[in-house]
Order: C-alpha cells, then structure tokens, then sequence
C-alpha cells in the first residue's frame, strides 16, 4: 500500500471483540484489513442503492409522461390486478 492515511476510528465494544475475534482467529490478518474490506462492501452497497434509485426515479418519471390512469379509482386498478394474476394462474395450470 503506497498511499496509506492512518485514521481512528471509534466502536462499541461489541464490534471491537468481533474484529478482534475475526484477527485472533486467523480470519483477517489485521483490524486494518477488516475495515478495509467493510468499507469496500459498503461502497459496493451504496453503488446498487444508487442504481435502484435512478432507476425507480426513471420508471416514476415514465409513469407520469405516459399520462392519466385508466382507472377510475384504486379499487377498479387492484381488480384488474387481480383479473390478470387470475388469467396468468389459469394459464399456468
């Protein structure tokens, strides 16, 4: 590691015996390590919550541009619903 910033950070004590049962157990080499790949999962999580952000905020956008309902009402919207799921479950079986 050639650019390494030494910082410190503060954890319950609970989290602290877990990294240090996770070193003493062979499983990490260092407490370094393990936050090192917690914060690597942490920006992978936070990269797919981006995605399915954008991509809800896409589909409310087309939702919206594609105009009024054809229904009147949410009562005649989830009937349909359950119209079709009845359909599909005929065609199933």
């Amino acid at each position: 590691m050639s650019n390494v910033e030494k910082v410190s950070i503060a954890l319950t004590s609970e989290m602290a015996a877990v990294v240090r049962q996770a070193v003493e157990s062979g499983e990490y080499a260092s407490n370094s390590e393990i936050v090192r790949e917690a914060l690597r999962d942490w920006r992978l999580k936070r990269s797919f919550q981006q995605r399915e952000i954008e991509d809800i905020r896409r589909l409310w956008n087309e939702g919206l541009a594609s105009g009024s309902s054809q229904f009147a009402s949410m009562a005649d919207l989830k009937a349909e619903a359950r119209r079709r799921l009845e359909s599909q479950s005929k065609q199933g079986a």
